[in-house]
């Protein structure tokens, strides 16, 4: 199960949403039909199959608008999910369920669209040593909910930041004159708990890699012939992760290639939204 998401961070994010959607005279079609008063249920049910991410979002949405709003999960998240199944129901004022249904289940279908796509991807490379991550490719100011998705589909999380690691692409090289320069400079500017990853495209690069002694390499755009010489040359010496190319129809063939990791921009940046729906729950006369 993925570590918990920081409380501030969603509700935030949530306040935020809720925020655009409500502007400034607030939810005037419900408001103009329901008063405050007037409480119902509603349930939250999966349409079709995947992974559940975002439950933390849909109790911020719903008790935002209303603090007392009692949420029972019938599912949590890293759940499978089949077509009808209940995810969770709601109770809480008319006003609360219509007016936070959408950003909830914004978050929980972005969300649970993530993870469902990771679980694919990690489903693929099961039977080899690889590990699925994602990237810096995420929803500007969502980035801490997305890569969250990630770890709750099954996969890892690559930097959430430029201060985590060090990671030299090829422009750092372009612009430093070489990879020897780029490594010297950062070795020279960084403490030395920090890890170094260097980008490169050409196997001729490599050894250059190995030489300094760096954490990792990243093979980008390799065909799989290149990404086996460079996990035999590289021995174990250093992690070698694979990028560029990878889909789900050629995942499996890069990771048999013996890399350590696979990183997916595709995971954050283009995963369908999980069809979820919310439906009023009314009793039977």
């Amino acid at each position: 199960m993925a570590s918990p998401l920081p409380a501030p961070l969603v509700e935030a994010a949530i306040a935020a949403a809720l925020s655009e959607d409500l502007g400034i005279a607030g939810d005037i079609t419900t408001n103009s039909i329901f008063d405050e008063t007037t409480t119902g249920t509603a349930v939250i049910s999966a349409r079709e199959t995947g992974r559940l991410a975002g439950a933390d979002f849909v109790e911020a949405a719903f008790k935002y608008l209303t603090p007392e709003t009692n949420i029972i999960w019938h599912k949590q998240d890293g759940a499978a999910l089949t077509p009808g199944e209940k995810v969770a129901t709601i109770t809480a004022p008319v006003r609360t369920l219509l007016t936070g249904e959408r950003t909830a289940l914004n978050f929980l279908g972005h969300l649970s669209g993530i993870a469902t796509l990771t679980s694919h991807f990690v489903s693929k490379v099961a039977h080899t040593k690889a590990a699925i991550v994602d990237t810096r490719k995420t929803t500007p100011g969502l980035r801490f909910a997305e890569k969250y998705a990630t770890r709750t589909g099954g996969g890892e999380n690559h930097r959430h930041r430029l201060d985590d690691a060090v990671l030299i692409k090829d422009n750092h090289i372009a612009f430093a004159g070489s990879i020897e320069t780029a490594i010297d400079k950062v070795r020279a500017n960084v403490g030395h708990m920090v890890k170094i990853e260097v980008e490169v495209d050409r196997l001729d690069q490599l050894q250059t890699c190995l030489d300094k002694k760096i954490d990792a390499v990243l093979l980008d755009n390799m065909t799989n012939e290149q990404l086996k010489e460079a996990v035999k040359r590289i021995n174990g010496q250093l992690i070698a992760e694979a990028s560029g190319g990878v889909n789900l129809n050629t995942v499996t063939a890069i990771a048999e290639t013996g890399v350590d990791i696979i990183s997916v921009g595709a995971l954050t940046h283009s995963a369908p939204c999980f069809d979820l729906g919310l439906d009023i729950d009314i009793p039977e006369a």
